[in-house]
């Protein structure tokens, strides 16, 4: 997982490495993903700039390549099978980040470039439906997407999938299904389902591009806000605002933050999230190299949840910008924690673009609480913890929103 990242808005245009100093960003990448028919979410955390002086200053200002050279040679005079220099070069590149041992410092081509960043954003190309499995472990459509072509095509919520493609997808697993439905834009996917467990069923989809929305609201019971934060991606901020709006304007009594199986997203998505409930210069993170803050990020007004009640639910899959936004918002005294213990990610990445639309994703801090605490391998302990048994999974019982209402409804 990823917790802390930087990167810049924009492409570059320059031949070099160097990065636009147009904006800071911050993302956090989490190795748990969200499960969609249309496809798999990973979360990215905090980004910000700092200066481009050598970290590892002891290193050569360029590497000697005749040992590297010596393997090419072998690998093209001896290896069986085809290889092209692009491959290679490629090659390179993801061993020189992987060679950090750090698991959160990746290179990326263009193409995996693009991925992240469509990752990032709930951007997929797929049917949109949510998968899941029955208690007799069936394949099965859990909801279709409201305008989505899943719900256009007639796929129902319990619908049973038995074949992807005419492939049986008996013991296959969601992820699995996942990557089988997705596919191009324009593209069809048949999938023959059991209705009702009764009528058999066939139904071709067409694929398409498709933008999930990163939060969701509603008025619960007793006039108790709602809000559920899937990722931090581009369009939270905007959909953060109205949902203080509409929070605001309902006059709710207190209101539930849902960060759970969040597993992060762009750092200013998070100060904007925090910023709704934090007065403005409320410290919400610093980062640090060692002992030495070298950022600090703080609220930037616009408080219409402030003084509001409020219980942010977290779970093993929050993580980076989930755990800043809860951490921020309890250190701050302006909300109770509930659930489990978050996943635990307290460093940063920045996100350098290539002008060939490459990007390396380098670890370069870690990330504080407004307590002083870094929560890297550690995660954020509830103040009340509430599990989800096996039996409530189940029966859809949700615990967990139960006692964060019962919380406050006081």
């Amino acid at each position: 997982m990823f917790q802390g990242q930087k990167w810049e808005e924009g492409q570059p245009h320059a031949r070099s490495a160097k990065l636009h100093k147009i904006r800071r960003w911050a993302t956090a990448l989490v190795a748990a993903f969200l499960v969609f028919a249309l496809g798999y979410g990973f979360g990215q955390g905090n980004l910000s700039f700092h200066s481009q002086s050598p970290v590892n200053g002891q290193l050569p200002d360029k590497l000697d390549y005749s040992s590297v050279n010596q393997v090419y040679k072998s690998l093209r005079d001896n290896y069986s099978g085809t290889l092209s220099e692009q491959q290679l070069i490629d090659g390179l590149k993801h061993g020189l980040a992987e060679s950090t041992k750090d698991p959160y410092t990746q290179y990326f081509t263009a193409d995996e470039a693009k991925q992240f960043n469509d990752q990032l954003n709930n951007s997929f190309s797929g049917i949109g439906a949510e998968l899941g499995k029955d208690k007799d472990s069936n394949l099965i459509i859990v909801a279709p997407i409201a305008g989505f072509p899943a719900e256009k095509a007639g796929l129902k919520p319990q619908d049973i999938i038995t074949t992807i493609n005419g492939q049986s997808t008996s013991g296959i697993s969601i992820d699995e299904a996942v990557s089988k439905i997705r596919g191009k834009a324009g593209t069809n996917v048949t999938l023959q389902l059991v209705r009702n467990h009764a009528d058999q069923l066939t139904i071709t989809v067409t694929r398409q591009s498709i933008q999930i929305p990163s939060v969701n609201t509603k008025i619960l019971d007793n006039n108790v806000g709602y809000i559920q934060i899937t990722t931090f991606a581009d369009d939270t901020s905007g959909l953060i605002q109205q949902a203080a709006d509409k929070m605001k304007q309902a006059n709710v009594k207190g209101v539930v933050l849902d960060l759970r199986n969040d597993p992060g997203g762009l750092l200013n998505a998070a100060v904007d999230v925090s910023s709704k409930w934090l007065p403005q210069g409320t410290l919400l993170l610093q980062e640090k190299r060692g002992n030495t803050v070298v950022d600090s990020f703080t609220a930037e007004g616009g408080d219409e949840l402030h003084n509001i009640p409020t219980v942010v639910l977290i779970n093993a899959g929050s993580a980076s910008a989930s755990e800043i936004t809860a951490g921020a918002l309890h250190d701050n005294k302006a909300a109770y924690i509930m659930g489990v213990k978050s996943y635990g990610k307290g460093v940063v990445q920045q996100l350098i673009n290539f002008g060939d639309g490459s990007q390396l994703k380098v670890t370069v801090a870690s990330w504080y609480r407004p307590n002083g605490q870094n929560i890297n391998k550690k995660g954020i302990s509830p103040d009340k913890e509430v599990k989800i048994s096996d039996e409530d999974a189940k029966a859809g019982t949700d615990t967990q929103l139960q006692a964060a209402e019962a919380y406050l409804n006081k």
